[in-house]
């Protein structure tokens, strides 16, 4: 083995430690920190993000990199070691551009908007988030412009979660999506409508929580390396693939609780299923947002709004909301939890008009960036979009500008990356069933594991080994592509509304 590069893995597994003490710190701010924390827990994450900056653009790796260099170009690139180099390389030379202290103030600005977003939420003040909208964007437009020359400046912050992708590339597919999805809309009003009125009347949470621990259980959770905790915004984390942790937010009037928790599965399942071998380096985690996203929504829809997964779950969910489901066909709870209709949330939204949600954000996030739309009047014209695509009004800050946590830290350039998983998971999907023809007999025994192996062996275990690109190719067998998503969304709404799109 070269010692040039057992010196460049330790160098990174400092980093990759840096960074997973921070991410531990974020998952706790979350779900545990008392709001009284909120200031110190700023500075402390800012600090090692900042640490973390340093080392990665420090002389040390700069040095060992140019040593590596011919070395690199003997290595087959799909090597380990070659992933390695390349990896480092990259993530070295984007990150020299920014400063360190920008880079912490980036961090630490976010924390302090989360915590001003919780508040903001409560008090139906939007207001008082906007310095906090003030210093993100201004932060964010001193952060693309370390990038100069660009082509696009969102080009910049969308690299951040999905590396290499254009913005023109992401407009593209979604000029793609609303032209298919609005006929698809029209298509299920005409159709019969589905009655969901038992998904809203008084479902106790402790009953949820039990069975969504036993359906967690049965996709592939253990107590050994996982947790479920509460947060308001779900979201999964985690600090190695021996410490997977997923939150949700269960309520009384909808099953979103349930299916968040599907949802967060899916994404520390990739995660956790990692190669060990790339654990404390950069290789070590999922290779973009669109990919870590088509995994938690395939746990979700693919498998989780399934009639086959259902037909084993459904039985328990009976037992424990027996006065809500206790007269539930599963046939009808199966179109209830499948109804196609808009609504204001983003996270409860159905799976043809989620994507709306998402086109209207990014829309919204390029027109801030470019000072097209001042901050101030983001409220308004969230609410005016809302009214274009879903033909809904907000009722409240919660229901509109302020339901996501991503703007209180300006993570602009991620919310696309939901859509584009959308569309990524029905392209592996397809290959797995090919693969797999029995998946929905399995399903129905409670047998998951050949899928989560399957998984493990064409997108989990390789991490950032190959790039984002690479990997949809390697596992979906083609490039990106809004097709077989488009259709499955088509088949779905015949097979369960009865719904035809013209």
């Amino acid at each position: 083995m070269d010692q040039r590069i057992e010196r460049l893995k330790e160098a990174a597994a400092v980093i990759n430690d840096l960074e997973k003490a921070a991410a531990l710190l974020s998952w706790d701010e979350e779900t545990k920190m008392p709001p009284g924390g909120a200031e110190a827990r700023a500075e402390q994450r800012a600090t090692l993000h900042r640490l973390a900056h340093e080392r990665l653009i420090s002389d040390e790796i700069a040095g060992l990199l140019d040593e590596l260099a011919p070395v690199e170009s003997g290595l087959d690139p799909d090597s380990d070691d070659g992933a390695l180099i390349r990896v480092i390389r990259r993530d070295h030379e984007k990150a020299r551009r920014v400063p360190p202290e920008l880079h912490a103030e980036m961090v630490r600005s976010g924390s302090k908007g989360y915590r001003a977003w919780l508040a903001a939420r409560e008090a139906e003040d939007f207001e008082s988030m906007l310095p906090h909208y003030e210093r993100g964007l201004e932060l964010r437009r001193r952060y693309v412009e370390c990038f100069t020359p660009y082509e696009d400046p969102y080009d910049v912050l969308l690299d951040d979660y999905e590396p290499g992708m254009k913005t023109a590339e992401v407009d593209e597919i979604f000029d793609q999506l609303k032209t298919a999805l609005v006929p698809m809309i029209q298509a299920v009003a005409d159709a019969e409508p589905v009655d969901d009125s038992f998904l809203r009347r008084g479902l106790p949470i402790e009953p949820q929580r039990r069975f969504s621990a036993w359906a967690l259980q049965k996709f592939g959770v253990d107590c050994e390396h996982w947790r479920l905790d509460d947060t308001v915004h779900p979201f999964a984390s985690s600090t190695s693939s021996a410490d997977i942790r997923i939150t949700t937010r269960f309520r009384e009037t909808d099953l979103g609780g349930v299916l968040a928790c599907f949802h967060e599965f899916g994404h520390g399942l990739y995660e956790r299923q990692i190669a060990p071998e790339l654990g404390r380096t950069p290789l070590g985690s999922g290779v973009s947002a669109a990919l870590h996203e088509s995994q938690s929504r395939m746990w979700e829809n693919l498998v989780g709004r399934g009639l086959s997964c259902w037909r084993c779950f459904y039985p328990r969910l009976q037992e424990e909301l027996h006065d809500n489901l206790g007269t539930v066909s599963l046939e009808d709870f199966h179109r209830a939890i499948n109804k196609v209709h808009p609504t204001l949330i983003r996270v409860e939204a159905d799976e043809v008009t989620y994507n709306l949600h998402i086109i209207l954000r990014f829309e919204l996030e390029r027109e801030l960036l470019a000072g097209r739309l001042a901050t101030r009047d983001l409220r308004e014209a969230f609410d005016a979009k809302m009214e274009e695509y879903l033909g809904l009004t907000p009722t409240d800050l919660k229901h509109g500008v302020l339901q996501d946590v991503h703007w209180s830290d300006f993570s602009f350039g991620y919310f696309p990356t939901y859509a584009l998983g959308n569309v990524i998971s029905v392209q592996i999907w397809e290959r797995a069933c090919a693969d797999l023809p029995d998946l929905d007999e399995q399903f129905e025994q409670g047998e998951f594991g050949a899928l989560r192996d399957w998984l493990r062996d064409h997108v989990h275990r390789y991490g950032r080994k190959f790039t984002p690109q690479e990997t949809v190719l390697r596992a979906a067998g083609g490039p990106i592509d809004p097709g077989p998503y488009l259709g499955y969304l088509e088949r779905k709404l015949g097979e369960v509304f009865g719904a035809a799109v013209v």
